[in-house]
């Protein structure tokens, strides 16, 4: 993988120029007291390292005559290390990561100047991190200082966003490996819940049974928090208290995803608990799945990305319009989004290092149009809650819709041709869906 790291960062480093990227390390997050969360690197600076230990700063800067990657790093420390883990220290991070040159993270002070002095920009992004974003405006401060007797120097701060969230959205074959891989394990899972929920478990019961599959088949663990929700916790878009019994005719819908070196699948299924729709299941399950395989003929490249979700609101609005629970000119519905209250999220996010990946979505009133290696969710859905209330002028919702949310969810990669189904293992027709 190293070579790939390198790849990644010479493509930054030509974007930038003469400028300098700086990327900051994530903290090390604290459940309680003392005792802290499993590492979870930022995902830009992984990106650009591979390098997973807090405490880190990673500089590019392409115009250096040395030095043009630069990392510095927690020293080695072997008493530390006895409680916390091995630490890479200075040397290891020029021997096994690729730096050009590699220093104390104490040290930064005293050494980051020099890469910055002769920049004619700063790329870094201002994060939570508040006392880093400090240093790093002291040191353009300082050189701001000096820059009329200089006239050199970096006179401006740009976003690293805007030069690495693009690398970002177009996937590598290597990244392509890995985010098939946590989809495959994903599926796994999903294929199991399909065949162990019913009547009289409990979802805790289901998540452990696909967490289990996905740390049992070498994933670091869940993406995110899986939700498995049956009954009305189904039309709470992110339930994760994940408590209840399942009941007769329950749905449940669980959006459940591992993660592969940080790569991420995300797949939302919707099914009888005990192997048979309802009347009125069925029909809003006809409806979602219909939106999800209208935008999904639509990915292919060139198309622009916000076609999937106006395709998908589409259907959806037709769909509820036949069945009463919407009313009017569909024109006027889907301009005023009376349709919110039963469909309030997008069909789709983008999917990578983060389950919401990093990207643009569109340019102002341009659209972003679709490539080859984007990979993202589409994911309709129709959420009829307890408490869901019909905008003013249309029909009241009767009762016996109440309590059926239902998501259908896929990950697709976009190819030259077309686009790719990651998730496809997973079953989602009607006789499918039942038993």
């Amino acid at each position: 993988m190293q070579a790939e790291y390198r790849q990644r960062r010479s493509q930054l480093m030509e974007k930038i120029g003469n400028g300098t990227a700086i990327f900051r390390s994530a903290p090390q997050a604290v459940m309680h007291n003392d005792v802290e969360y499993n590492y979870r690197q930022d995902s830009s600076f992984f990106y650009l390292t591979g390098f997973n230990e807090p405490e880190a700063v990673a500089v590019l800067s392409p115009h250096h005559e040395e030095h043009k990657y630069v990392l510095f790093v927690r020293p080695k420390d072997p008493e530390r290390e006895v409680w916390s883990g091995y630490r890479v220290g200075v040397e290891g991070a020029k021997e096994l990561y690729g730096a050009d040159e590699a220093y104390s993270i104490a040290e930064l002070d005293e050494k980051l100047p020099q890469y910055l002095q002769n920049a004619d920009k700063i790329y870094y992004h201002l994060g939570r991190d508040r006392a880093f974003n400090e240093t790093v405006l002291k040191h353009w401060q300082q050189l701001m200082a000096i820059y009329p007797k200089r006239g050199i120097g970096p006179t401006a701060i740009q976003d690293s966003g805007t030069i690495i969230n693009p690398l970002r959205m177009v996937k590598s074959p290597a990244e392509l490996d890995l985010m098939r891989q946590a989809a495959a394990i994903s599926v796994a899972a999903h294929n199991h819940a399909l065949e162990f929920a019913r009547p009289g478990r409990y979802e805790y019961e289901i998540q452990a049974e696909m967490e289990y599959i996905f740390r049992q088949h070498g994933a670091l663990g869940p993406a995110y928090p899986s939700i498995i929700a049956s009954g009305a916790n189904s039309c709470i878009l992110h339930y994760v208290e994940n408590n209840r019994q399942l009941q007769e005719n329950d749905l449940l819908l669980i959006d459940a995803g591992c993660t592969c070196e940080y790569y991420n699948a995300d797949i939302t299924r919707t099914f009888p608990v005990n192997g048979k729709f309802t009347p009125e299941q069925k029909t809003i399950y006809e409806i979602v799945l219909a939106a999800q395989e209208a935008a999904l003929s639509h990915i292919q490249p060139g198309n622009p990305y916000g076609k999937i979700h106006e395709t998908a609101v589409r259907v959806i609005v037709e769909g509820l319009m036949a069945i009463g629970l919407l009313a009017g000119d569909i024109e006027e519905i889907i301009k005023e989004e009376k349709y919110k209250p039963f469909y309030m999220h997008r069909t789709g996010h983008w999917l990578g290092l983060d389950v919401h990946d990093v990207g643009v979505y569109q340019y102002g009133e341009n659209p972003y149009n679709l490539q080859p290696g984007n990979v993202f969710t589409v994911e309709p859905g129709i959420y009829i809650g307890p408490l869901t209330k019909p905008v003013e002028g249309q029909p009241e919702i009767d009762d016996r819709w109440r309590g059926i949310g239902i998501r259908i969810e896929d990950d697709v990669l976009v190819t030259p041709d077309g686009c790719e189904i990651l998730t496809q293992g997973v079953p989602k027709s009607i006789p499918d869906m039942e038993r």
